[in-house]
């Protein structure tokens, strides 16, 4: 009994997939729930188990294929051991004696060499496995020795003469090049990169943000918080919290074109970017007018988590209604991001840096960052991208306004 090895159902919005990694090989032992192969879509990694104990019997699809939902791609043999013969080997184990009879029939024509032929064989220490023989049988002539001989002292000139060009040429060997195929992921991620460049009318907004607020708040909170919520306070969830209070009020932010309608979205599901080793990804934080700074944190630290590991699930990447891109953890100063269908504007936030700035009049040191938003003009207008950008200003540079929503 063979069990045959399928490809999960796939999204309704994925027509098909890539054999990415085989991690079994045909013959290997696998037990109940090992991760035989990753299966990749436009969007997440699948990973297919196995169903059973048992030996993989073969692999149908290789690595770089193209599959669909539901497709063979291994057959595994349930209850086998590692190096018990399977099919294949069986098969390979039954056509194995008429091999052998046929080496051993032409190793003993071979040895039927005239006493001419043994002489010169020996002259040039040949054995009798490297001339083809063109005799009857098989058996190996004079001109078979003869011609060897000639083919030999080609091949040793042609060896000679290369390696000569490639010492003059040695130089620019070392210019070396690597072409590997792109992954179904980062052609997805270029293609809506050049489809918002192409069918949205971006414009980008700058403002500055003063820190110290945060920072100070941050500073004197962070261990009871830890200690209270079993997780880190980090600077996300004073983002996220401003964004979304900053969606409340600028209901155009949050909302999306779909053909001649605009769709205004009364929920607020916020995509975060997060660069993973197979490209950037834009899981989504759901329900972020309804999770304290806690709940944030800790589902910022599950996605990242996730991603990181491959781990992302189809349902973890739906939806998003504004995306939050944090270029300063890789050192940014500024940037202009660019919008992720169908959403109509992503908030850049960047490094933070300490500049002088003017304070009442008197020069102050003070850790400013840069926000950049990128909108579609389409949908949003200067006054509500301004507006907006401001709003976000104003409740990072007093965090209490987000408590009294003010």
């Amino acid at each position: 009994m063979t069990i045959e090895i399928l490809v999960p159902d796939l999204p309704e919005s994925v027509a098909d997939a890539t054999v990415a990694t085989w991690h079994k090989q045909p013959g290997d032992a696998v037990s109940r729930d090992d991760i035989l192969v990753e299966i990749e879509t436009d969007k997440v990694i699948l990973e297919v188990p196995a169903p059973e104990d048992g030996v993989l019997e073969a692999i149908i699809e290789q690595e770089g294929a193209t599959v669909l939902s539901k497709q063979v791609i291994a057959k595994l043999k349930p209850g086998a051991v590692a190096g018990e013969p399977t099919k294949d080997t069986t098969e390979s184990t039954e056509a194995s004696p008429d091999k052998r009879h046929t080496a051993a029939l032409s190793e003993e024509t071979n040895d039927a060499l005239s006493p001419a032929v043994r002489r010169l064989m020996a002259e040039h220490s040949l054995e009798v496995s490297q001339v083809k023989g063109t005799g009857v049988g098989g058996r190996i002539t004079r001109e078979d020795v003869d011609a060897h001989l000639a083919n030999a002292a080609k091949t040793s000139a042609a060896t000679t003469e290369t390696k000569g060009s490639a010492e003059l040429e040695a130089p620019a060997a070392a210019r070396t090049q690597k072409r590997v195929p792109m992954t179904r992921l980062r052609k997805t991620v270029a293609k809506r990169l050049l489809e918002a460049k192409n069918s949205t009318a971006m414009l980008t907004t700058f403002n500055e943000v003063n820190m110290k607020p945060i920072m100070d708040l941050r500073a004197q909170y962070k261990d009871q918080f830890e200690k209270r919520h079993d997780t880190r306070l980090g600077f996300m969830s004073f983002y996220v919290k401003a964004v979304t209070e900053a969606l409340k009020r600028y209901p155009e932010v949050n909302a999306s074109i779909d053909g001649d309608d605009i769709v205004y979205h009364n929920y607020f599901d916020i995509s975060m970017a997060v660069s993973t080793p197979r490209g950037l990804v834009t899981p989504v934080l759901k329900n972020c007018d309804l999770l304290g700074f806690a709940d944030i944190e800790k589902g910022i630290k599950e996605l990242a988590i996730k991603g990181r590991d491959g781990k992302l699930q189809v349902e973890d990447l739906m939806g998003g209604n504004f995306t939050i891109t944090n270029g300063g953890v890789f050192g940014s100063l500024m940037s202009t991001p660019i919008i992720n269908p169908p959403q109509a504007a992503i908030l850049g936030m960047h490094k933070i840096q300490d500049r002088p700035m003017a304070v009442n009049g008197k020069v102050e040191i003070l850790p400013m960052m840069y926000l950049a938003l990128s909108y579609d003009h389409r949908l949003i207008d200067g006054r509500e991208s301004v507006g907006f950008l401001v709003t976000i200003k104003e409740l990072l540079e007093d965090p209490a306004r987000l408590l009294l929503d003010v």
